[in-house]
């Protein structure tokens, strides 16, 4: 059975993790936005309708993590349990690492800018065609594409 507070708490790092508030989070899964707010309230239990269209939308979230929060957030990734911290004791309350999610950024932003000057590299190389496609390929079997 799936605690229904964890699953909340797992809910928010979500959406702070892909820099998403509550109605935007709402919107791009398809559910109303009182179905969010209803579930960060407590009034309401996920379904797994809710939690299969989270995993439609975002792929590379981890089921085992968003359900129990065994694992890593997404598949591939940093463990979220190792950057979690509680406040005390008595609240249990996660909250990340003061720079884990700028880091993260800072990081992703890098990657890009070396992935495209890469490809500018190669398209030079190769001027009798075109790159429309990089798909990098995952040792857990997960992929992302990368168009130039």
């Amino acid at each position: 059975m799936v605690n229904t507070d964890d699953f909340i708490k797992r809910l928010e790092i979500l959406m702070e993790h892909l820099g998403m508030n509550a109605s935007s989070f709402a919107d791009k899964i398809g559910v109303q936005r009182s179905s969010i707010s209803h579930l960060l309230s407590g009034r309401n239990k996920p379904s797994l309708d809710f939690v299969m269209k989270i995993l439609d939308i975002f792929p590379d979230v981890n089921l085992y993590w968003i359900l129990n929060g065994k694992g890593n957030l997404l598949k591939g990734e940093v463990d979220y349990e190792a950057t979690l911290e509680t406040k005390n004791e008595d609240d249990h309350t996660p909250i990340l690492s003061s720079n884990s999610s700028e880091e993260k950024n800072i990081e992703k932003k890098i990657e890009v800018e070396n992935l495209k000057s890469k490809v500018s590299e190669f398209q030079n190389l190769k001027k009798d065609s075109d790159i429309f496609k990089i798909v990098f390929f995952y040792k857990d079997g997960s992929f992302k594409d990368f168009n130039p």
